[in-house]
């Protein structure tokens, strides 16, 4: 090493470097930390979050995806553990709050592990071992088939599902109306394709189902509609506002005379020429109309505008109108009228019209038109309308009903389900420690540590519905010590130790298999990071923030 070197700075010095094991610690500190936040909203005995958001915008929920995603954090581990929940939610739409309580309770368990020595890697190798051994427990003996031509094991699963959630008041009304719109999907669409022992290509939940929320009425008053509602009115007061079997005709171009698509300027010197260039749009309009009278549709339906002479033409000729439909909506009456959307109007044919639909009618719902296109013959895709009292209570219901939606498309596509309130977390804790004598080596240590750690589902269970944890854990872990008696859990409710598969509480095998996997894989990442560089830094004499480039710039001066 040469005397009196000049130290190379790599890194620019003002920013923030963090490594070795304070950065692991500080990393599990941070999971902990947003692990705590939606720790005590698990089980049906939840407490709710009230978050304001910047814009003052108020949000109360129990849902964790929904209270992770409106809240800001600052530390990057935190960052990560926040699209955990986002992760769940968009495979499986169940389970946001258990993975996140599930990561947490993993990345504590390894503490001890590194304050003893104990290399990550070595932790991170055993935590994938147990993960392995966990999903083969968990398919081999805990897994139990459902019919899905039983409506009554999947009200079952539903009722656990939505048991947990704000809405388990009215758990059997959003019950029926998931099970309804995903019948009605299922029914409809083309025969699915077999990937497996009991599998099912997925159904297209978020795009064939739309939940229409509007305030007011009674809860009563919601249903499953058999078709598409639009929150438009008919362009003309004088159009028809009910029509029985219509015929429907959907367009994605405009009923207006075309306009230039760059800048266009017409320069006119006489009053004749301005009269002519009139009369040409009007002619162009004209013969719009009269190719879409043509076709003898009831109904026309299109994504662009429609001018106020196309909407007097049509009139006259006894067609009702509706403009600028979004285009999912558009694709959603495509599956449920059978029209095909027209993108000329000269090559459009009776090919093109729908005529699935057995009712259009504008209705006035609160303050505002709806149109409802319904009674569809064979409906590939429908909507949920809520009626409530207040937006939060519509927002949470969507939620909730966005959950159970979810839970029935992953048994669609894998008819089986597990035990809930902890039975089966407390199932495979006790296999991963029996299994743990075959462990070698250091690993051992972390391996017991990763199913241990399975444990925080039933004790927080317990500790959100207010009864003694030690006593209760400990009368559960000797219960599962007995064979067959695997299924029991804790009754959130009563905190009891029952049989969930009794009792009808089971969660589908889907979205336990997904918590496991993305808490797991979440807690080896975050393991596996020792070293945090933070570059991000405020300009001198501005507020706002700078990248890496800068803090590269600034440790590499130029002359």
């Amino acid at each position: 090493m040469l005397k009196n070197a000049t130290p190379v700075y790599v890194v620019n010095t003002k920013s923030q470097h963090k490594r070795g094991r304070d950065t692991q610690l500080a990393n599990i500190a941070a999971a902990k930390a947003v692990a705590d936040v939606v720790r005590t909203t698990l089980g049906p005995r939840a407490m709710l979050k009230l978050i304001l958001d910047a814009i003052g915008g108020v949000v109360i929920t129990s849902d964790g995806n929904a209270i992770l995603r409106e809240i800001d954090v600052g530390h990057p581990a935190a960052k990560a553990m926040l699209e955990l929940s986002r992760t769940q939610d968009e495979e499986v739409g169940d389970g946001t709050t258990s993975v996140i309580v599930l990561a947490g309770a993993l990345l504590q368990a390894a503490e001890p592990c590194l304050e003893a020595g104990v290399h990550p890697t070595v932790i991170v190798g055993a935590y994938m071992r147990a993960l392995q051994d966990a999903l083969s427990e968990l398919e081999q003996r805990c897994a139990i088939a459902v019919d899905w031509n039983d409506e009554a094991q999947l009200q079952r699963v539903l009722r656990a599902c939505l048991g947990t959630k704000v809405a388990a008041v009215y758990r059997e009304r959003v019950a029926a109306w998931s099970l309804a719109a995903v019948k009605l999907i299922a029914e409809s669409s083309a025969p699915a394709i077999t990937a497996g022992a009991g599998t099912q290509r997925p159904l297209d939940i978020k795009n064939l189902v739309r939940v229409e929320k509007i305030p007011g009425g009674d809860l009563d008053d919601s249903a499953v509609i058999r078709g598409v509602v639009l929150n438009k009115d008919i362009v003309h007061p004088q159009m028809r506002r009910r029509i029985e079997n219509p015929r429907l005709l959907l367009l994605d171009c405009p009923l207006e005379y075309r306009k230039g698509e760059s800048q266009l300027t017409v320069e006119v010197t006489r009053e004749a020429d301005w009269e002519a260039l009139l009369q040409s749009e009007e002619a162009v309009v004209r013969q719009l109309c009269e190719r879409i009278a043509a076709l003898r549709p009831d109904l026309v339906i299109t994504e662009k505008g429609i001018s106020d002479l196309a909407a007097y033409l049509l009139m006259r000729a006894g067609i009702s109108a509706l403009r600028r439909v979004r285009k999912t909506d558009n694709e959603r009456l495509v599956r449920a009228t059978g029209a095909r959307i027209v993108s000329r109007i000269e090559e459009a044919s009776q090919q093109d019209i729908g005529t699935g639909a057995g009712l259009f009618e504008v209705r006035r719902l609160g303050e505002e038109y709806y149109s409802f296109i319904e009674q569809c013959t064979a409906p590939g895709a429908c909507t949920v309308l809520l009626r409530g009292g207040s937006k939060d209570t519509l927002n949470e219901l969507e939620r909730n009903l966005h959950d159970a939606l979810c839970v029935l498309r992953s048994l669609y596509g894998d008819r089986r389900v597990v035990a809930g309130g902890g039975a089966t977390e407390m199932a495979l804790s006790r296999a991963l420690l029996q299994r743990s004598a075959l462990v070698e080596g250091a690993a051992q240590w972390p391996y017991r540590q990763a199913a241990e750690a399975l444990e925080v589902i039933p004790r927080t269970l317990a500790e959100n519905c207010g009864t003694s944890v030690v006593r209760l854990l400990t009368r559960l872990r000797a219960e599962h010590a007995e064979a067959g008696h695997s299924n029991i859990g804790v009754d959130g409710t009563s905190g009891e130790l029952i049989d969930m598969i009794e009792a009808g509480i089971v969660d589908a095998y889907a979205v336990k298999a997904q918590a496991l996997k993305t808490a797991v894989e979440s807690a080896c990442m975050l393991l596996r990071i020792d070293d945090i560089l933070s570059a991000v830094r405020k300009r001198e004499g501005s507020g706002t923030a700078t990248g890496a480039a800068d803090a590269t710039e600034d440790a590499n001066p130029t002359d």
